[in-house]
Protein backbone atom coordinates (compact mmCIF):
# COMPACT_ATOMS: atom_id res chain seq x y z
CA UNK A 1 0.00 0.00 0.00
CA UNK A 2 1.61 3.32 -0.67
CA UNK A 3 2.11 5.89 1.14
CA UNK A 4 2.20 9.73 0.35
CA UNK A 5 2.96 13.18 3.04
CA UNK A 6 0.28 13.81 4.84
CA UNK A 7 0.00 17.54 2.91
CA UNK A 8 0.26 16.29 -0.32
CA UNK A 9 -2.64 13.32 0.78
CA UNK A 10 -4.96 16.31 1.82
CA UNK A 11 -4.05 18.49 -0.68
CA UNK A 12 -5.66 15.50 -3.35
CA UNK A 13 -8.49 14.44 -1.59
CA UNK A 14 -9.87 18.19 -1.97
CA UNK A 15 -8.74 19.46 1.41
CA UNK A 16 -7.24 22.88 1.25
CA UNK A 17 -3.89 23.58 -0.50
CA UNK A 18 -0.52 21.89 1.32
CA UNK A 19 0.32 25.37 2.80
CA UNK A 20 -2.81 25.74 4.31
CA UNK A 21 -1.98 21.84 5.73
CA UNK A 22 1.42 22.58 7.03
CA UNK A 23 -0.24 25.56 8.74
CA UNK A 24 -2.89 23.59 10.72
CA UNK A 25 -0.27 20.95 11.49
CA UNK A 26 2.23 23.44 12.79
CA UNK A 27 -0.95 24.98 15.04
CA UNK A 28 -1.30 21.09 16.39
CA UNK A 29 -4.91 20.80 14.80
CA UNK A 30 -4.27 17.31 12.77
CA UNK A 31 -3.78 14.09 14.23
CA UNK A 32 -2.92 10.74 12.61
CA UNK A 33 -4.56 7.92 14.86
CA UNK A 34 -4.70 9.94 17.66
CA UNK A 35 -1.11 11.03 17.41
CA UNK A 36 -0.29 14.66 16.09
CA UNK A 37 1.08 14.90 13.39
CA UNK A 38 4.37 16.24 12.15
CA UNK A 39 5.41 17.71 8.99
CA UNK A 40 7.02 15.08 6.82
CA UNK A 41 4.94 12.27 7.91
CA UNK A 42 3.16 9.82 5.57
CA UNK A 43 0.07 8.22 5.79
CA UNK A 44 -1.97 5.76 3.60
CA UNK A 45 -5.72 5.38 3.03
CA UNK A 46 -5.77 3.06 6.03
CA UNK A 47 -4.64 5.96 8.75
CA UNK A 48 -7.07 8.15 10.45
CA UNK A 49 -6.86 11.55 10.09
CA UNK A 50 -8.45 14.20 11.73
CA UNK A 51 -8.32 17.82 11.64
CA UNK A 52 -10.04 19.49 14.30
CA UNK A 53 -11.35 16.80 15.97
CA UNK A 54 -13.12 15.64 13.00
CA UNK A 55 -12.75 12.61 11.07
CA UNK A 56 -11.28 13.22 7.27
CA UNK A 57 -12.28 10.83 4.64
CA UNK A 58 -8.72 9.71 2.73
CA UNK A 59 -8.99 7.50 -0.49
CA UNK A 60 -6.13 5.94 -2.40
CA UNK A 61 -6.83 7.76 -5.19
CA UNK A 62 -8.73 11.43 -5.97
CA UNK A 63 -10.35 11.36 -9.68
CA UNK A 64 -10.30 14.52 -10.69
CA UNK A 65 -12.99 16.86 -10.99
CA UNK A 66 -13.12 20.41 -12.81
CA UNK A 67 -16.36 22.44 -12.56
CA UNK A 68 -17.16 25.82 -14.34
CA UNK A 69 -20.47 27.29 -12.43
CA UNK A 70 -22.13 30.70 -12.81
CA UNK A 71 -22.54 32.03 -9.42
CA UNK A 72 -25.71 34.18 -8.57
CA UNK A 73 -25.06 37.03 -5.87
CA UNK A 74 -26.41 35.29 -2.85
CA UNK A 75 -24.39 32.52 -2.47
CA UNK A 76 -21.27 31.94 -0.29
CA UNK A 77 -18.15 29.94 -1.62
CA UNK A 78 -17.11 28.28 2.30
CA UNK A 79 -18.43 25.07 3.34
CA UNK A 80 -19.02 26.87 6.85
CA UNK A 81 -21.59 29.39 6.30
CA UNK A 82 -25.32 29.52 7.53
CA UNK A 83 -26.77 31.52 4.09
CA UNK A 84 -27.02 29.06 1.32
CA UNK A 85 -23.41 28.28 -0.56
CA UNK A 86 -22.45 26.93 -4.04
CA UNK A 87 -21.72 23.76 -2.97
CA UNK A 88 -26.08 23.28 -2.14
CA UNK A 89 -25.90 23.39 -6.23
CA UNK A 90 -23.77 20.95 -7.02
CA UNK A 91 -23.32 16.86 -7.23
CA UNK A 92 -22.00 15.07 -4.59
CA UNK A 93 -17.49 14.68 -6.12
CA UNK A 94 -16.28 11.36 -6.85
CA UNK A 95 -13.40 11.61 -3.94
CA UNK A 96 -12.78 14.00 -1.90
CA UNK A 97 -14.88 17.29 -1.34
CA UNK A 98 -15.61 20.30 -3.59
CA UNK A 99 -13.17 23.62 -3.40
CA UNK A 100 -13.62 26.54 -4.94
CA UNK A 101 -10.88 27.55 -7.23
CA UNK A 102 -10.78 31.06 -5.57
CA UNK A 103 -13.29 32.84 -4.43
CA UNK A 104 -16.19 35.77 -5.45
CA UNK A 105 -17.74 37.15 -2.29
CA UNK A 106 -21.87 37.23 -1.30
CA UNK A 107 -22.23 40.46 -3.48
CA UNK A 108 -20.25 39.13 -7.10
CA UNK A 109 -21.72 36.73 -9.33
CA UNK A 110 -20.38 34.77 -12.13
CA UNK A 111 -17.35 32.46 -13.53
CA UNK A 112 -16.14 30.42 -10.55
CA UNK A 113 -13.66 27.19 -11.31
CA UNK A 114 -14.70 24.03 -8.44
CA UNK A 115 -12.46 20.89 -8.31
CA UNK A 116 -12.07 18.26 -5.63
CA UNK A 117 -8.31 18.44 -6.12
CA UNK A 118 -6.41 20.60 -4.29
CA UNK A 119 -3.29 20.14 -6.11
CA UNK A 120 -5.06 21.22 -9.45
CA UNK A 121 -6.87 24.61 -8.00
CA UNK A 122 -2.87 25.27 -6.62
CA UNK A 123 -2.29 24.97 -10.44
CA UNK A 124 -4.58 26.78 -11.49
CA UNK A 125 -4.42 29.94 -9.13
CA UNK A 126 -1.06 29.99 -8.33
CA UNK A 127 -0.14 33.50 -8.39
CA UNK A 128 3.12 32.94 -10.88
CA UNK A 129 0.70 32.02 -13.26
CA UNK A 130 -0.73 35.30 -13.30
CA UNK A 131 -4.22 34.70 -14.50
CA UNK A 132 -6.32 37.73 -15.99
CA UNK A 133 -9.77 38.14 -14.58
CA UNK A 134 -11.87 40.09 -16.07
CA UNK A 135 -15.00 41.58 -14.43
CA UNK A 136 -18.39 43.79 -15.87
CA UNK A 137 -18.65 46.73 -12.91
CA UNK A 138 -21.30 49.00 -12.52
CA UNK A 139 -19.93 51.90 -10.07
CA UNK A 140 -21.70 54.41 -8.59
CA UNK A 141 -20.99 57.87 -10.21
CA UNK A 142 -19.16 58.95 -13.15
CA UNK A 143 -15.76 58.64 -11.89
CA UNK A 144 -13.17 61.35 -13.62
CA UNK A 145 -10.46 60.28 -15.96
CA UNK A 146 -7.93 61.28 -13.13
CA UNK A 147 -9.06 58.45 -11.36
CA UNK A 148 -8.76 55.81 -13.77
CA UNK A 149 -5.90 56.83 -14.91
CA UNK A 150 -4.24 56.05 -10.75
CA UNK A 151 -6.36 52.49 -11.19
CA UNK A 152 -4.48 51.99 -14.13
CA UNK A 153 -1.28 52.97 -12.64
CA UNK A 154 -1.40 51.23 -9.22
CA UNK A 155 -3.28 52.10 -5.35
CA UNK A 156 -1.39 50.91 -2.55
CA UNK A 157 -4.14 48.66 -0.86
CA UNK A 158 -3.40 46.83 2.65
CA UNK A 159 0.57 47.29 1.94
CA UNK A 160 0.18 45.99 -1.84
CA UNK A 161 0.08 47.63 -4.87
CA UNK A 162 -2.70 46.81 -7.58
CA UNK A 163 -4.24 47.63 -10.36
CA UNK A 164 -6.44 47.10 -13.29
CA UNK A 165 -4.38 46.21 -16.35
CA UNK A 166 -7.15 47.23 -18.69
CA UNK A 167 -10.14 49.17 -18.27
CA UNK A 168 -12.90 49.96 -20.83
CA UNK A 169 -15.88 52.56 -19.97
CA UNK A 170 -19.16 51.54 -21.08
CA UNK A 171 -23.20 52.80 -21.07
CA UNK A 172 -23.07 55.69 -18.21
CA UNK A 173 -26.76 56.68 -16.35
CA UNK A 174 -27.81 59.57 -14.34
CA UNK A 175 -26.34 57.75 -11.63
CA UNK A 176 -24.11 54.89 -12.49
CA UNK A 177 -20.81 53.84 -14.84
CA UNK A 178 -20.61 50.35 -16.40
CA UNK A 179 -16.62 49.38 -16.99
CA UNK A 180 -15.51 46.24 -18.62
CA UNK A 181 -11.73 45.67 -16.13
CA UNK A 182 -9.14 43.22 -16.05
CA UNK A 183 -6.87 42.59 -13.00
CA UNK A 184 -3.91 40.39 -12.42
CA UNK A 185 -4.79 40.11 -8.60
CA UNK A 186 -6.84 37.52 -6.68
CA UNK A 187 -7.00 39.20 -3.41
CA UNK A 188 -9.90 39.31 -1.20
CA UNK A 189 -12.45 42.14 -3.05
CA UNK A 190 -9.50 43.33 -4.90
CA UNK A 191 -11.84 45.12 -7.60
CA UNK A 192 -14.47 46.62 -4.97
CA UNK A 193 -11.05 48.15 -2.73
CA UNK A 194 -9.68 49.57 -5.86
CA UNK A 195 -12.71 51.63 -6.89
CA UNK A 196 -13.45 52.87 -3.01
CA UNK A 197 -10.04 53.81 -2.72
CA UNK A 198 -11.32 56.48 -5.48
CA UNK A 199 -14.58 57.38 -3.65
CA UNK A 200 -17.13 55.02 -6.06
CA UNK A 201 -18.98 51.98 -5.15
CA UNK A 202 -19.36 48.76 -7.03
CA UNK A 203 -22.71 48.53 -7.13
CA UNK A 204 -22.81 45.26 -9.28
CA UNK A 205 -19.96 43.07 -10.39
CA UNK A 206 -19.67 39.84 -12.37
CA UNK A 207 -16.32 37.64 -13.15
CA UNK A 208 -16.99 36.79 -17.28
CA UNK A 209 -13.64 35.71 -18.05
CA UNK A 210 -10.47 33.83 -15.98
CA UNK A 211 -7.01 33.26 -18.04
CA UNK A 212 -8.35 31.60 -21.40
CA UNK A 213 -11.91 30.65 -20.30
CA UNK A 214 -14.72 32.98 -21.12
CA UNK A 215 -17.90 32.28 -19.02
CA UNK A 216 -20.60 31.00 -21.90
CA UNK A 217 -23.93 32.81 -22.25
CA UNK A 218 -25.70 29.38 -22.16
CA UNK A 219 -24.55 28.88 -18.73
CA UNK A 220 -27.56 29.93 -16.54
CA UNK A 221 -27.18 31.81 -13.14
CA UNK A 222 -26.60 28.40 -10.67
CA UNK A 223 -25.97 26.13 -13.01
CA UNK A 224 -22.21 24.32 -13.77
CA UNK A 225 -20.37 22.12 -16.43
CA UNK A 226 -17.73 19.91 -16.04
CA UNK A 227 -14.86 21.15 -18.16
CA UNK A 228 -11.25 19.60 -18.79
CA UNK A 229 -8.15 21.25 -17.00
CA UNK A 230 -6.72 21.68 -20.13
CA UNK A 231 -9.53 24.69 -21.10
CA UNK A 232 -7.86 26.47 -18.37
CA UNK A 233 -3.81 25.74 -18.12
CA UNK A 234 -3.47 24.36 -21.83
Amino acid sequence: MSTERIQKKLAQNGYSSRRKVESLIKEGRVFINDIPAKLGDKISSEDKVYIDGKLINITERTSSELLMYNKPVGEECSHASSRRTIFESLPKPKTGKWISIGRLDINTSGLLLITNDGKLANDIIHPSNEIEREYIARVRGKPSDSNLKKLMSGITIDKEKISFTDLVKGKETLSHTWFALVILSGKNRSVRKLWDSIGHEVSRLKRVRLGKLFLPKELKEGKFKRISPDEVLG
